[in-house]
């Protein structure tokens, strides 16, 4: 990808491990049923951006599920004054318990770093959890500025995010 804009951090890849120091870490996972037909489910519909449009911040993507190098955009805040925030597909997870993928922030998005959204399944109670993580800090004045607005508006989305994938 000759044209590809670099992320705008270098801990690429991070969420799936140990966080990196310097920034703000973040990491909610929250039930959302039982049993394995849930989780397949759910983790079909988190690769297809379903956290993102069934909260209304999805914009676009350069593929309709989720792969490694998918460039995408997310639209923040309410109507003129949104921001149409550029991110790219940094890891796709699919293991036998857990579904989901993480993106990274790419030059112009107000933050600077990266989020997982996923699902998880525990064999042992039959249990499925829907889990957002992530690591980031202000990457403009006006996000340096609102901070802990930022996190109270993070913490927010992200249980919205997860609702998204409950079963109804």
């Amino acid at each position: 990808m000759p044209d590809t804009p670099p992320y705008t951090y270098p801990e690429t890849g991070a969420t799936n491990g140990e966080f990196p120091p310097g920034y703000h870490h973040f990491r909610l996972r929250r039930r959302i049923g039982s049993g394995r037909s849930l989780f397949e489910s759910a983790g079909a519909q988190i690769l297809a951006y379903r956290m993102q449009r069934g909260t209304g911040i999805f914009h676009a993507a350069s593929t309709p599920t989720a792969q490694p190098g998918t460039a995408l955009t997310v639209r923040l805040g309410p109507g003129p004054l949104g921001i149409t925030a550029p991110c790219r597909v940094v890891y796709i997870l699919d293991e036998p318990n857990r579904r989901g993928f993480a993106y990274g922030t790419l030059p112009g998005h107000p933050e600077i770093g990266e989020e997982l959204f996923a699902v998880e399944y525990d064999p042992d109670d039959d249990a499925v959890h829907g889990v957002v993580a992530s690591f980031s800090r202000p990457g403009t004045w006006y996000t340096r500025l609102a901070g802990p607005v930022v996190r109270g508006v993070q913490r927010y989305i992200a249980g919205r995010y997860i609702e998204t994938v409950r079963p109804r």
